[in-house]
């Protein structure tokens, strides 16, 4: 016979279980902070229709999908985010449901991309979203969620940081600086890359293609890079149209303040998110060592439902990925003891008491414990070492000699002690 060899495809994981219990250990957090804060957990399809990702993204998001044509004539795509898919469940529902709507899911999401560190073409996303509330408490809401989250893994802020900034206060900065609103895509454009790409270049593309002049550009530079509101104030004070785009986003920090999240949180004005349906708040989550990408992204994004045939409705949400966080967790030394655990092991001495340990683990199973036993005949010893290696709590002797007597041998795995208990007490 011929054999095979198949290779994962790139991108792509396996789940064994000491993965799988990884992945179960980040999932089970997930839910357990979203269902704190009163979120209700949804799905959607892993397939859409191609057409709902270009309205949100335009045509250029069609060469990181996985995207073809399937056998009824239709364009569709494997689904590479989830607020449009989001987007388009509520447009059916939205008008007859109580606002705010809190809903949070963990979907498995595809893009055809380059694979890089904390990246891969596959992965899963907690997101959480609030829609049908304007007030900045839905923004600050959302964000603490997502600390809260990192914080139940047992990530601190001396670990991570969320940088928020606020396109509303941007925009009124840029104006204040004379840039047209013509060329404020290219500013913003500029903005976003201004980390990771060389300052002398970051300083051409403001004049060349925001239409900067030096001074404007440089105060524009030194607002960016000092961080915090007190340069803002500074420099902006005497502008009410710049103070008023400030009150959102000092309320948004009182409130976390208030929750005991404010050591989490710096502004920073270089975070503008790259999407371009956001319209209010943003931030991103990273590492303070900054060693790898962003565990987490989101924002205010009230025109979106809209846009796949909604009604219009004020909308806040984030994304944060398993595949950097879990490098993150790794690094931290945070994974907790995920050996396999079992609450009993059933030993049988001879194939004669077989009949009776099926019995037994039907009763126990039946009762929520977690049982198992040789599924064919060994000696004692070799049942034993099993018992270890499946991670027995305990394991149940069954002897001749004990059934006589109506009990089995219980060893406590842990202490190794030994005592005879009745088969009733089971």
């Amino acid at each position: 016979m011929s054999t095979s060899s198949f290779s994962r495809l790139p991108g792509f994981r396996d789940f064994p279980p000491d993965a799988m219990a990884r992945r179960t250990h980040i999932f089970e957090s997930w839910r357990r902070v979203s269902r704190r804060y009163g979120f209700q957990e949804y799905d959607g399809p892993p397939l859409e229709p191609l057409e709902l990702y270009v309205e949100k993204s335009g045509e250029e998001i069609v060469q990181q999908l996985y995207a073809f044509t399937d056998k009824g004539g239709r364009e569709v795509a494997l689904r590479p985010e989830m607020t449009p898919s989001l987007a388009r469940i509520l447009g059916d529902r939205s008008r007859s449901m109580h606002k705010p709507i809190r809903w949070f899911s963990i979907p498995q999401l595809f893009r055809y991309e380059r694979q890089q560190r904390g990246r891969l073409r596959e992965h899963f996303q907690w997101n959480v979203d609030i829609v049908g509330e304007a007030g900045v408490a839905a923004d600050a809401e959302v964000l603490a969620v997502a600390l809260d989250g990192l914080r139940d893994l047992g990530l601190t802020a001396e670990d991570v940081r969320a940088r928020v900034s606020d396109r509303r206060l941007l925009t009124r900065i840029l104006e204040a600086l004379g840039v047209d609103e013509s060329r404020r895509s290219a500013a913003y454009a500029v903005i976003d890359k201004f980390e990771r790409e060389p300052r002398a270049r970051s300083l051409e593309r403001l004049e060349r293609e925001a239409g900067m002049g030096p001074e404007a550009r440089d105060t524009l530079v030194e607002v960016l890079e000092a961080g915090g509101l007190d340069v803002v104030r500074d420099r902006f004070g005497g502008r009410d149209d710049v103070g008023e785009a400030l009150e959102p986003l000092e309320a948004y920090l009182a409130t976390l303040e208030a929750v005991g999240l404010g050591a989490f949180v710096d502004v920073d004005l270089r975070i503008v998110r790259g999407l371009a349906y956001y319209t209010g708040i943003v931030f991103e989550i990273f590492d303070r060592q900054g060693e790898l990408r962003a565990v987490c992204g989101g924002g205010r994004y009230d025109r979106l439902l809209e846009l796949v045939g909604g009604e219009s409705l004020p909308a806040v949400g984030f994304g944060m990925g398993d595949v950097v966080l879990g490098e993150l967790l790794e690094e931290k030394g945070l994974w907790p003891d995920l050996t396999p655990r079992l609450d009993y092991y059933l030993v049988v001495v001879t194939e004669e008491e077989r009949e009776t340990a099926l019995a037994l683990a039907r009763r126990l199973r039946d009762r929520g414990k977690s049982v198992t036993y040789s599924l064919r005949p060994q000696n004692v010893g070799k049942q034993m070492k099993a018992a270890a290696r499946e991670g027995a709590q305990a394991v149940l002797i069954l002897g001749p000699d004990e059934l006589a007597q109506g009990k089995v041998r219980l060893r406590d795995m842990e202490s190794g002690e030994e005592r005879d208990v009745e088969l009733g007490a089971l």
